[in-house]
């Protein structure tokens, strides 16, 4: 179970917001999480904690296809992003490097900024405890879950091949 309170954005959030090209030259974490969104929103520092919870409209995570972006988020304090739709290539970024995203339009919309909400993975079910609202997602297939629960698709083949 995921919770938090809601940082909220609008459609077509690109990577290009979420960590700005600039800042591509390096990989370190705590470098990527201190500019991530800070084209977007200057007060996004302010308003991320450990267990803020990422909403969006449509499109989240389209322009390019760096992994420095759901890189960012995470690092950031995100603990889960929830949008309308997320373009492909960032939702199969946010998979691998462990990002725990959830497709619901419902919840996309009838989120509002600094609304708490719960999120259940294996079920799909988001809980908007503020408005006491529940929407239903699809949850992932248990091997994505596993990704995710391992913290990204490199951590999971370790425990696989390692046989744990």
């Amino acid at each position: 179970m995921i919770e938090g309170k809601a940082i909220k954005y609008g459609d077509n959030v690109d990577t290009d917001v979420i960590i700005p090209a600039r800042y591509l030259n390096t990989s370190d974490e705590e470098e990527l999480a201190s500019h991530c969104m800070e084209d977007l929103d200057k007060e996004f520092p302010l308003k991320v904690k450990n267990n803020s919870i990422l909403v969006a409209g449509k499109n989240f995570g389209c322009g390019s296809s760096r992994e420095h972006a759901p890189i960012a988020i995470t690092a950031s304090g995100v603990e889960c992003v929830i949008a309308e739709t997320f373009a492909r290539i960032f939702y199969r970024n946010s998979i691998n490097i462990g990002l725990p995203i959830i497709e619901c339009k419902e919840a996309a919309c009838g989120i509002e900024e600094n609304d708490q909400v719960s999120v259940d993975l294996a079920s799909g079910r988001i809980i908007n405890v503020t408005k006491n609202k529940t929407y239903n997602a699809a949850p992932f297939p248990e091997f994505v879950q596993k990704i995710i629960k391992s913290q990204g698709l490199i951590n999971y083949l370790k425990r696989e091949v390692a046989g744990k």
